[in-house]
């Protein structure tokens, strides 16, 4: 199975997707966008950035979860990781990013009722 991100409409009417890996496994989310239009640019913008080390940033919540966030180069986040359990891991999952986002391919769900 290829890497894809995963349009989807929400069930108030905004869009957002995920990329998921080759193992089906999200290993980033985006935010919820006005227009798909909109989402198809935050898809564009994580295929550009997704492949920068230096757009991410090694974050941990406050429980002490390690995450990430990927940034455009505006220095907005474009999409965030789910919590890890280990650094080591989250790491593992910006390698993931970095090696999928440019080639995944898209899978547009937005059409199917939320």
């Amino acid at each position: 199975m290829a890497a894809k991100y995963v349009l989807k409409k929400s069930k108030n009417g905004k869009f957002f997707f995920n990329l998921q890996a080759t193992n089906g496994q999200a290993i980033l989310a985006s935010e919820m966008y006005e227009t798909k239009a909109s989402a198809l640019n935050g898809i564009e913008s994580v295929r550009k950035n997704g492949v920068v080390e230096a757009r991410f940033d090694k974050l941990n919540a406050k429980d002490g979860s390690p995450y990430f966030t990927l940034k455009a180069t505006n220095g907005q986040v474009i999409g965030q990781s789910e919590m890890y359990t280990a650094v080591a891991a989250r790491d593992n999952g910006i390698a993931s990013v970095m090696k999928n986002a440019a080639d995944a391919v898209l899978d547009d769900q937005s059409a199917a009722t939320a």
